[in-house]
């Protein structure tokens, strides 16, 4: 995914006093690997006492890789938005059509099954929407709530630290001021604020 879709949340999290960068990868050709081991690098080499991950999406699944399992990295906490963590339905019903699997790529595996339980002391916040419009909805079905491409139940993963559902489209949770505050919030205080859940 290009960084460029998220300079609307990297923007509002500057403001909120964060140093924001954001790492593109070739979902579709290279699969989450080569971003996996590029995020786990530049988390190793960085000097500063925290190193927060934050991802929509696919970016979800990376930032969480990246960080499971591996000793020496810089303490923090991550934020999933709108991530399939237990894998896609939509994802699942582009796979079983003729050429889906190609537009898939190589990305297809964590989209199809998802990802194991979070086992680890760094806290992981999810973010999910509930506004049905997207793409998704014409492609497979999805359980409601959802927001438009991956349904709350979706996002739902062991052993995370805490989970809000907000009023957004998948796309339209780059573009939240509420998502944003609640990025901030997690990132501060390991929790989203009381009044959100």
């Amino acid at each position: 995914m290009r960084g460029i879709t998220l300079l609307p949340l990297a923007r509002r999290l500057r403001s909120a006093g964060y140093s924001v960068e954001t790492i593109d990868y070739a979902s579709v050709f290279r699969g989450i690997g080569p971003a996996v081991a590029t995020l786990r690098e530049r988390m190793l080499r960085s000097d500063a006492e925290a190193v927060h991950l934050v991802g929509h999406s696919l970016g979800s699944l990376v930032a969480l890789e990246a960080a499971r399992g591996v000793r020496g990295l810089p303490k923090g906490r991550i934020v999933c938005i709108g991530a399939p963590l237990r894998g896609s339905a939509v994802a699942r019903s582009l796979a079983s059509v003729p050429g889906g699997r190609l537009l898939l790529g190589q990305s297809a595996p964590p989209l199809l099954s998802g990802i194991e339980a979070w086992r680890s002391a760094r806290p992981v916040g999810v973010i999910a929407g509930r506004l049905p419009y997207g793409l998704g909805v014409t492609i497979g079905p999805l359980s409601s709530p959802h927001d438009g491409t991956v349904s709350v139940a979706e996002t739902q993963l062991k052993g995370i630290a805490d989970h809000v559902v907000v009023d957004a489209s998948h796309t339209g949770l780059l573009l939240s001021g509420e998502v944003a505050d609640l990025t901030a919030d997690f990132l501060r205080d390991a929790r989203f604020p009381p009044a959100q859940r």
